[in-house]
C-alpha cells in the first residue's frame, strides 16, 4: 500500500511569474538546501537557464516537510518551464502529480500560458491550488487577479493563497495546502510494479538514467526491470531520489519520484512515456503515456568543420534523449555538405537546443534558414508532406500547397490594439474574435500561417506592447494558399541551401532582400556574376557581385592609344572565357552571415 503521507505536485506559471524563486523558497523553508549552499535559481542547473532567467528542463526535488498536524509528510516537486515552446516538458510532469501549484503574477493577471497550462492541468485531472505570486510589489492588484481567476480559469477567488517567493510570504500557507488539499498518489494498488518514465538523462559513466514515477509495487536495485514498450530487459544497478542532488536510496516505493541507473547503454533504447516494470512479473497494462509530439518548426543543421558531422551526431543523440520533443534525420546540402534536418517545437526551442549543442556538446554548427511542414497535392496523386523546399516537386506537377496554421491567444494592454491588428495583417492572419478581459486587457484569438510567425512576431510583439504582450498557440489546419519556391542562382546555378517556400505576394520583396545581402558577402570576383532571385523560370530580382580589374596598362608607357586599347581588348576576350568555364565558390562564411542576418 501507499505511503498516505506522500504528496506529488508540481508548479505551473506563464514565463517569469516566479516559479524558480518560489521553490527555492520551498526548498529552504524545509531545509532541504541549507542557507550556506543555497543559490538563485538553484533548481535551473544549466547555464543557459541561469543567463536567460528561464527554465528550459522540468527539474524534480523530494521534500521533508512537518505539517501542522505532527505528521511528517514527503513531498515531491517539479518546477517547469513557462514558455510555450516547452509545453511538452510541462504535460510530462504533470501526468507523474497529483496536484499543481498554479501561479498567477499579482501585477500581470492571468497571462496566455498561464490559462494555456490550467487547462494542461485539468485534463490530467489535478488538484489545481492558485496562488497569487509578488503581493509585495506596489504594482500589485489583487482583487483584478481575483476576479480573472474567477471569470477566465472559473476557480473560486478564496482558494487563491496570498503569496511573494521573494520576500519568502506565505510559503507555510501553500504547503499547508499542498499538504490538505492535493490528494495522496492514486493507482497504487495495482498489483505489480508500473512506473512512468518522464525524463532521463545520458551519464557518460554510467549510461542512461531515467527519471521515473513509481505508481505501484517497490523497485530496488539488484532486480531484472523491463520496459513494456520494447521488452527490453536490464538490471538496475542504482536506485535514488533529488534532493535536489541524486541521492541514492535503498528502494522506490508506490508514490516515489526518483531515478533508475539500469544496464541500458545506449540512448535510442529507452523512450520516454514508457512504463518500467518488472520482468519476472510484468505488470499487464501500460501507464498512459504521453501523445506523440509534432514539431513545428524545421531547419538544417550543419557542421561547420566537416570532420565535426560524428560528434554532431552523437551530441544531437543525447539532447533527444534528455529532450523527446527533438527530432532529427541525416540529410545532405551541395553548400554546406553533410548534416541532419531537425525538428523544433517553436523557435525558442531551436535557439535553446543550437546553443546547447554549442557548449555542451563543443561542436560549432551552421543552422538553414526555418521552415515548417507543407502538404503539397499533386495532379492524380495523394498528398505529400515537405519539410524541405528542396524536396518540392516540378511546379507543373503541383494542384495546390497547403501550409499549417495556428490558432493563437494573444493577450494585450488596450493602448496597442492598433499596431497588433496591423502586424496580424501584415503576416497575412485573421483575427477570429476579442474578449475583453478586464478595464486594461483584451484578449485576441487569431488565425495566422505558422511560416510567417516563424522568425519575428513574438520579438516584434513583445516590443510593441514594450513586454507586456503574450502569446499561446497550438496547431491549427492546414489552408491551401499561393505559395511559391523561390530559389537563389548565382552564376545561373542554384544553390539549395538559400531555397524557401514563399507566398507569392511577398516572394519579390524577399527575393530582393536576399540578392543584395548576397551580392555584399560574395568576395570579388575575376568576372562579373549576378546573384538571381527566381520563381520556376522567371527572375523576379537580381543584382551584381563586385568584379575585380587588374590595371593591365600599367606596363604600357607612352605610344599610341591602340596599343592600351589592344590590351584592354585582350583583357575583356579573357574574361568573356572565364565567365563561360568560371566557377564561383561561396565560402562557407558568406552561407553563416546570410544566414544569420535572415534568423
Amino acid at each position: 500500500m501507499a505511503d498516505l503521507l506522500t504528496r506529488n505536485f508540481c508548479i505551473i506559471a506563464h514565463v517569469d511569474h516566479g516559479k524558480t524563486t518560489l521553490s527555492d523558497r520551498l526548498l529552504e523553508f524545509t531545509n532541504t538546501i541549507t542557507k550556506r549552499v543555497m543559490t538563485d535559481q538553484h533548481l535551473d542547473s544549466m547555464d543557459l537557464e541561469k543567463e536567460r532567467g528561464i527554465t528550459i528542463k522540468m527539474h524534480p526535488v523530494v521534500m521533508n516537510y512537518p505539517a501542522k498536524d505532527g505528521k511528517i509528510y514527503k513531498l515531491h516537486l517539479t518546477d517547469t518551464p513557462g514558455h510555450v515552446d516547452f509545453s511538452y516538458e510541462v504535460s510530462r510532469s504533470l501526468a507523474a502529480c497529483e496536484g499543481a501549484l498554479l501561479l498567477i503574477d499579482a501585477a500581470q493577471g492571468v497571462e496566455a500560458q498561464t490559462v494555456a497550462n490550467a487547462h494542461l492541468a485539468f485534463a490530467q485531472g489535478l488538484k489545481v491550488i492558485p496562488v497569487i505570486n509578488k503581493i509585495d510589489l506596489p504594482s500589485a492588484n489583487l482583487e483584478l487577479c481575483i476576479k480573472q481567476l474567477e471569470d477566465i480559469l472559473t476557480i473560486p477567488g478564496e482558494e487563491a493563497i496570498l503569496a511573494s517567493g521573494k520576500a519568502g510570504i506565505g510559503i507555510q500557507d501553500i504547503l499547508e495546502a499542498v499538504v490538505t488539499r492535493v490528494p495522496a498518489p492514486r493507482w497504487t494498488d495495482y498489483p505489480t510494479l508500473r512506473a512512468l518514465v518522464f525524463d532521463s538523462k545520458y551519464d557518460s559513466y554510467r549510461g542512461v538514467i531515467s527519471y521515473a514515477r513509481v505508481f505501484s509495487g517497490t523497485i530496488k536495485a539488484g532486480e531484472m526491470m523491463m520496459l513494456m514498450s520494447t521488452g527490453q530487459r536490464s538490471e538496475v544497478k542504482e536506485v535514488g531520489v533529488f534532493r535536489p542532488a541524486m541521492e541514492k536510496v535503498s528502494h522506490l516505493g508506490p508514490g516515489d519520484v526518483g531515478y533508475i541507473v539500469s544496464n541500458i547503454k545506449s540512448t535510442d533504447e529507452i523512450k520516454i512515456g514508457d512504463t518500467v516494470t518488472h520482468a519476472n512479473k510484468p505488470a499487464t497494462d501500460m501507464l498512459p503515456g504521453y501523445k506523440e509530439v509534432r514539431p513545428m518548426v524545421y531547419c538544417g543543421l550543419y557542421p561547420l568543420e566537416s570532420d565535426d558531422y560524428e560528434k554532431l551526431k552523437v551530441a544531437l543523440g543525447k539532447l533527444r534523449l534528455n529532450d523527446s520533443a527533438l527530432i532529427y534525420a541525416t540529410e545532405s546540402s551541395v553548400a554546406l555538405g553533410f548534416g541532419f534536418r531537425c525538428g523544433f517545437l517553436g523557435l525558442l526551442h531551436m535557439e535553446v537546443i543550437q546553443e546547447r549543442i554549442r557548449r555542451e556538446y563543443d561542436v560549432d554548427i551552421i543552422s538553414t534558414y526555418p521552415s515548417v511542414v507543407y502538404r503539397v497535392k499533386t495532379h492524380g496523386k495523394d498528398e505529400i508532406e515537405i519539410d524541405n523546399p528542396v524536396n518540392l516537386p516540378d511546379p507543373a506537377s503541383i494542384e495546390e500547397i497547403s501550409e499549417p496554421t495556428i490558432k493563437a491567444s494573444i493577450h494585450i494592454p488596450n493602448e496597442f490594439m492598433g499596431d497588433i491588428l496591423n502586424i496580424i495583417m501584415e503576416k497575412r492572419g485573421t483575427v477570429d474574435h476579442t474578449d475583453t478581459l478586464d478595464s486594461n486587457r483584451v484578449m485576441l484569438t487569431c488565425t495566422l500561417p505558422l511560416n510567417e510567425i516563424l522568425v519575428d512576431f513574438n520579438d516584434r510583439l513583445k516590443s510593441i506592447t514594450r513586454g507586456y504582450g503574450s502569446m499561446d498557440y497550438e496547431l491549427g489546419e492546414y489552408r491551401a494558399s499561393d505559395l511559391v519556391k523561390m530559389e537563389i542562382l548565382v552564376n545561373q546555378d542554384p544553390v539549395d541551401a538559400f531555397a524557401s517556400i514563399v507566398h507569392r505576394s511577398k516572394a519579390e520583396t524577399q527575393g530582393r532582400a536576399l540578392c543584395e545581402k548576397l551580392a555584399d558577402i560574395i568576395p570579388p570576383q575575376m568576372f562579373k556574376i549576378a546573384v538571381q532571385a527566381a520563381i520556376g523560370g522567371k527572375i523576379i530580382a537580381r543584382d551584381n557581385v563586385r568584379e575585380m580589374r587588374k590595371d593591365v596598362t600599367a606596363k604600357c608607357y607612352g605610344g599610341d592609344i591602340t596599343r592600351k586599347r589592344k590590351l584592354l581588348d585582350k583583357q575583356k576576350e579573357g574574361k568573356k572565357k572565364m565567365k563561360q568555364i568560371g566557377k564561383v565558390s561561396i565560402p562557407p562564411d558568406a552561407f553563416i552571415q546570410v544566414l544569420k542576418t535572415n534568423n
